[in-house]
């Protein structure tokens, strides 16, 4: 008879330790980096949230309208949702948050997020209004699909927040950090230890728990975040039962860490990893060239090697972690050395030199210059690897001043978001990849479409005329890996690669 088991009923109580490469920055967003946003989306809920395959779903918002005319956006709050002080969360806060951080645009510390929203990128907010309680209304000048992405974005924190953490002078109160999330601020010492301890005044959202949308209800009694910069000494921490979650794992180290009693988890990322292509450059204009390259490099290998099996290849703008993926965007020139070997014959090359620029700070994009190296000097290119520091390739970078360059991309949430920074005008600007009038048509359609399988469809195009082109060779998102203690139970990565202290429980 097959043994049957059961999954474990979640306990109630304890505290979850987590190593914090560093201190977070602000407790109102003013100031930000991935580790304040990440906390501070514990305390405060936004209005939507990404799901964990990058679709928007509910948060603090239970649903929305969208009118015909695809310019207003009717939000409904959660109608039991209140702040960690009692006090019951308003649309009108949400407004009023929303319009005091568009009014920094012209200040020493503008809002990160104004040209999401002030027509710099394609729409325009015109209004924001509370019309009752509990129903949030944004009025666009324009239709647009990016809208609700924006929206949701992580690093923009369109949450709620009590008005009581601003004082008499207008300035936010030190210290205060009134939200209505699942977690309130019990401490922080400043680059010591940011304590948060459970709301219990908290009423989930009926909605399936994924990402930053849903249910957050919380087991725990308290999640520490401990400032411990020195990576090796965070490891000693988790091996030593002091931690119980450190993120960021090397694939490489995978099983090093499993034999010293930690636990793995990890899921697809965003991280685009590429060899960059001037396709300014006199030798390698001549498309022939191009593919030939892509031709002579096993990418199936190299994704292999480089992430330990956990995610395969990739050579497109669209990660397998989104909600737009499918087989579709694997397209690519197959692996084939000798037919390369016959373009480059075709296209006349005669052994000139290419240079591959790479750097040692990042010993991913380093060991990737090797690999593609060996591989082009197998079917006869000269390649010659120019390691420089990182400041400098990053300065070549924005400047366009290369041939190849071994390169990593920051995860980006949303394809059209990639492509945004792929495509355009090198005249302008020298750091965009391809210049596609036709692909960048076609981005500016799937930014205003709001439909998810119209939307894939459209990048389906684009990448298309990617395969024709051969402007950038794409190589695999880096997978999220973290590392929990045997104690830790339903801890989940995500692509966006925050932790999240929801739903997590331990054991006695």
């Amino acid at each position: 008879m097959p043994q049957v088991t059961f999954a474990q009923a979640p306990e109630k109580g304890g505290v979850l330790t987590i190593a914090l490469n560093s201190d977070i920055r602000s407790l109102d967003a003013s100031r930000r980096d991935a580790n304040t946003d990440a906390i501070l989306h514990h305390i405060y809920e936004q209005v939507v949230g990404y799901r964990d395959d990058l679709s928007v779903g509910p948060a603090l918002a239970d649903s929305w309208d969208i009118s015909p005319d695809g310019m207003t956006y009717t939000f409904h709050l959660r109608p039991d949702a209140t702040y960690h002080n009692g006090d019951p969360v308003r649309a009108a806060d949400v407004k009023w948050l929303f319009e005091r951080r568009m009014a920094t645009a012209k200040s020493d510390n503008p809002w990160f997020c104004v040209p999401n929203f002030d027509g710099t990128q394609g729409f325009k907010v015109t209004a924001v209004e509370a019309t009752d309680e509990k129903t949030l209304v944004f009025k666009l000048d324009q239709p647009n699909g990016m809208f609700l992405i924006h929206l949701a974005n992580v690093a923009c924190n369109v949450w709620a927040a009590s008005p009581k953490n601003v004082g008499a002078d207008g300035k936010w109160i030190a210290n205060s950090a009134i939200g209505s999330g699942p977690f309130k601020l019990g401490e922080w010492k400043k680059e010591q230890q940011i304590v948060l301890t459970r709301f219990d005044g908290y009423k989930p959202s009926k909605a399936p728990g994924s990402g930053y949308s849903g249910d957050r209800s919380v087991y725990i009694d308290s999640a520490r975040y401990v400032v411990i910069p020195d990576k090796s000494s965070a490891e000693a921490a988790l091996f030593a039962g002091q931690v119980d979650i450190m993120q960021t794992v090397p694939a490489a180290r995978m099983d090093d860490f499993k034999a010293k009693g930690a636990r793995i988890i990890y899921a697809p990322g965003l991280s685009f990893t590429a060899i960059l292509v001037q396709t300014k450059d006199p030798l390698l204009s001549d498309v022939r060239i191009r593919k030939a390259i892509v031709q002579a490099i096993d990418m199936k290998q190299i994704a292999e090697v480089k992430t330990a099996g956990l995610t395969g290849y990739n050579p497109s703008a669209v990660a397998q972690s989104s909600v737009y993926f499918d087989n579709a965007f694997l397209d690519w020139p197959t692996y084939d050395p000798e037919a390369a070997k016959a373009l480059l014959k075709q296209a006349g090359y005669k052994g000139q030199p290419i240079k591959l620029q790479t750097n040692s700070r990042y010993p991913g994009m380093y060991d990737n210059a090797v690999l593609i190296q060996a591989s082009l000097s197998a079917i006869g290119m000269n390649v010659q690897l120019e390691t420089l520091d990182w400041a400098a390739q990053l300065d070549n970078f924005l400047a366009g001043k290369f041939q190849l360059q071994s390169f990593g991309y920051s995860p980006l949430s949303d394809p059209s978001l990639r492509y945004v920074g792929l495509i355009g005008d090198k005249a302008t600007d020298p750091s965009s990849q391809w210049e596609s009038k036709e692909a960048e048509a076609l981005n500016v359609a799937a930014m205003r479409e709001t439909d998810i399988g119209k939307r894939r469809a459209i990048f389906k195009q684009i990448h298309a005329l990617m395969v024709k082109d051969l402007p950038i060779f794409g190589l695999y998102y880096t997978p999220i890996i973290d590392a929990v203690g045997p104690k830790v139970h339903d801890y989940k990565v995500w692509p966006l690669d925050r932790v999240r202290a929801w739903h997590v429980w331990k054991s006695k």
